[in-house]
């Protein structure tokens, strides 16, 4: 099965320290890690059952240089990395890493939107396929998007620009504005994420992502004996999910989903 353009296909970590940050994660959402064996680079490789989910590795010198700290970051599938950067630069985001490649994997460039959240462009090495879609709800993998945005409908439009992404339902929040989620191109109604504009309390605009887990308390007691914090929640969300925020002992904010309290 071909990479779907525009689908987020896969997470990765950039943190302060790798083993603790490894540790905390496989402890409170049950992946298991492995080192990638990738010659002259330290990349830790996280999976649920045997899919791989996503990667953590220590934040790059030049990345802490220019003042990065600890944080998740998607990956969404183009068809030219090259073609992606371009249409991104002239809708008004920025390119932080040129495009490059990873040997044998594929082709990459960190980008970021017009109100500078983060995230990676990714076309796949040629012949490489993406493993079938897990069902919705698989716990360990990634099962919303959450984009806190600097302005949301400006935001929305950029990325359904840029990957075809298609406006679902919208939830008036009030003050707050309208929760837009969204579905790639030819979703027929599926929601992967939501879209909204960042609270004033936020301090920039970021990519907020959500694992499954199989129930909310008991996972918010593990953040806690691993040494991380609940910053919001539990909270029931619309469709009956229940989610909680955190922040992991390194300070990397996550979020996780689950069916039931």
């Amino acid at each position: 099965m071909a990479t779907p353009q525009g689908a987020f296909v896969w997470y990765e970590l950039m943190t302060s320290d790798r083993a603790a940050a490894t540790a905390f994660y496989t402890q409170v959402v049950g992946w298991t890690a492995a080192d990638s064996g990738m010659p002259g680079m330290q990349y830790t490789l996280v999976s649920a059952g045997a899919a791989q989910v996503g990667g953590i590795m220590a934040i790059p010198e030049e990345a802490r240089e220019m003042g990065a700290v600890p944080g998740w970051v998607g990956y969404i599938a183009v068809a030219d990395v090259e073609a992606a950067v371009a249409r991104i630069t002239a809708a008004g985001g920025k390119n932080h890493r040129p495009p490059q490649d990873i040997p044998g994997i594929g082709r990459f460039a960190v980008v970021a939107d017009p109100h500078g959240a983060g995230f990676i462009v990714f076309r796949g090495a040629p012949g490489d396929e993406a493993p079938p879609a897990a069902p919705p709800g698989t716990p360990g993998h990634v099962g919303w998007h959450e984009l806190h945005a600097g302005n949301g409908p400006a935001a929305f439009d950029f990325y359904a620009g840029q990957f075809g992404w298609e406006k679902h339902e919208g939830m008036d929040m009030g003050p707050m504005g309208v929760y837009q989620m969204f579905g790639p191109a030819g979703s027929d109604g599926a929601s992967i994420g939501g879209i909204m504009t960042k609270t004033a309390e936020t301090p920039h605009p970021h990519w907020l992502y959500y694992v499954n887990v199989e129930a909310i308390d008991a996972a918010a007691a593990r953040v806690a004996s691993a040494g991380g914090r609940v910053v919001n929640g539990p909270m029931e969300v619309p469709g009956g999910s229940w989610i909680i925020n955190g922040i992991d002992p390194q300070g990397a904010l996550f979020a996780l989903v689950a069916p039931k309290r």
